[in-house]
């Protein structure tokens, strides 16, 4: 959930176990599309307050903090900038798979969820502070994380957040397509250079990796963003990028045509992504809850994974704090 790119939270000791997922082949680009509960939403849907029309049509409305009802609107933190779960499309829209499960869970409480892009690192500082209501960008659900622990301190950072866990993925190593150099695991990245996203378990995974390396350590050079470290990859500074499965597939499918590109050997750390909400918001984070299995149950959920190829990573029913 981080957790990017991994979007995950790092956590202190890794685990080694292969994910649970089994995606074939890689994600499907889907068409552009202006979601009611993206950032970039028309002022008409941005506007506070649903409607009458729409609260009546929405069945979980009155689960909803009174405060988030009289706005008809919940804001979202997210780092708009990791493709395929959020990202700007080519008329600076803001689309993805966490969007559009947004707008399905939108459907049923009866609100529009205002998508607000900031650094992933500082999206849990953002609820904290009620800048954010939640935060949705591929965070993964961790104890610490749960616990408001920093992962590399194991110090007592804050209060923590709750999850509502809606997705599954692994981690995966890609590099340029036909320069693999041998690279199918962590161990074959010893005496090379991997560039990955700043306070994500892709970079955890190569500093643990590194340590059992001896003298041939990797040279982790760590962004912002997992676009950057992509660029980085691109340009030869790298010899290999790591990022949530999802992402790792949808950049080999789709950067320079395919051409750039490609996932090497298994996913690693299969864990759920989750909705962050902070602990003095349980009314929110209930009604996640009770909209997500809404959409689980009518199919929407499935629609929208199927379509953007990640089907293998559902979930059969909403979970909270559901992260280990």
């Amino acid at each position: 959930m981080t957790a990017r790119s991994t979007r995950r939270p790092s956590t202190a000791k890794p685990r080694t176990r292969t994910s649970r997922l089994a995606v074939a082949g890689a994600v499907a680009v889907a068409g552009s599309l202006l979601l009611t509960a993206c950032g970039d939403q028309t002022d008409d849907t941005k506007k506070e307050g649903g409607g009458e029309a729409t609260k009546a049509a929405a069945p979980l409305f009155d689960q909803l903090p009174k405060a988030i009802q009289d706005k008809g609107v919940v804001r979202v933190g997210s780092d708009i900038a990791y493709p395929p779960v959020e990202f700007k499309d080519g008329s600076g829209k803001t689309v993805g798979i966490d969007p559009d499960i947004a707008a399905a869970l939108g459907k049923q409480l009866g609100v529009t969820f205002d998508f607000q892009n900031g650094t992933f690192d500082t999206l849990i500082t953002g609820l904290r502070s009620k800048r954010y209501d939640m935060a949705m960008s591929a965070m993964t659900d961790t104890k610490d994380r749960q616990n408001g622990v920093d992962s590399e301190t194991g110090k007592k950072v804050g209060e923590g957040v709750d999850f509502v866990d809606y997705l599954t993925a692994g981690v995966s190593i890609y590099t340029k397509k036909g320069d693999t150099q041998g690279i199918k695991t962590w161990a074959d990245l010893c005496g090379k250079k991997i560039a990955v996203q700043r306070g994500t378990v892709s970079e955890d995974l190569a500093k643990d990796q590194s340590a059992k390396c001896g003298a041939k350590k990797i040279a982790i050079e760590a962004f912002d963003n997992d676009l950057e470290a992509q660029t980085r990859l691109r340009a030869g500074g790298a010899d290999a990028g790591s990022a949530d499965f999802p992402v790792a597939a949808y950049a080999a499918k789709t950067a320079g045509g395919g051409k750039e590109f490609e996932v090497v050997g298994e996913q690693v750390e299969a864990a759920p992504y989750g909705i962050a909400v902070a602990k003095d918001n349980a009314q929110l984070r209930d009604a996640l809850k009770a909209a997500l299995d809404a959409i689980i149950k009518n199919g929407e959920y499935q629609k929208i994974l199927d379509k953007w190829g990640v089907a293998a990573g559902a979930v059969t029913a909403a979970t909270v704090n559901g992260g280990s």
